[in-house]
C-alpha cells in the first residue's frame, strides 16, 4: 500500500511558476514509475508528465513540453512538478501517480496509487 500526497498548489498568475510536491509512504518509492495527471472542471483526468524508477526517463504531455519539468528525489520519497510559464488552461486540479508496472506508463489506468490532487490556478 502506498499513500500520496500533493503539495505546492495555489493561485499564480500567468507566466508565473509553481512547483508541486508529491510525498509517498513507504521504503520501495523507488520501484514505483511516477506520474502527474491533471483534471479541469468538466474535463477527462489527463496525462501531464511521468519519470522512471531511476528517473532516466522522462515523458510530457505536448503541450507542456518545455515548461514543466518532472523530478524525483529517492532519497526523500517525494517527486516534483516544476511548472513554469503558467498559463491559463493550466488550471486544474493535479493529481501524483505511482505505478509498479515495467512500461513507464501515460495511460492512467497503469497507475496503481493516487494522491487525492492540489489545486492549481491561472489567472489570466
Amino acid at each position: 500500500q502506498v499513500q500520496l500526497v500533493e503539495s505546492g498548489g495555489g493561485l499564480v498568475q500567468a507566466g508565473g511558476s509553481l512547483r508541486l510536491s508529491c510525498a509517498a509512504s513507504g521504503r520501495t518509492f523507488s520501484d514505483y514509475h511516477m506520474g502527474w495527471f491533471r483534471q479541469a472542471p468538466g474535463k477527462e483526468r489527463e496525462f501531464v508528465a511521468v519519470i522512471s524508477r531511476s528517473g532516466v526517463i522522462t515523458r510530457y504531455k505536448d503541450s507542456v513540453k518545455g515548461r514543466f519539468t518532472i523530478s524525483r528525489d529517492n532519497a526523500k520519497n517525494t517527486v516534483y512538478l516544476q511548472m513554469n510559464s503558467l498559463k491559463p488552461e493550466d488550471t486544474a486540479v493535479y493529481y501524483c501517480a505511482a505505478d509498479s508496472g515495467i512500461v513507464v506508463p501515460t495511460s492512467e489506468t497503469s497507475y496503481d496509487y493516487w494522491g487525492l490532487g492540489t489545486q492549481v490556478t491561472v489567472s489570466s
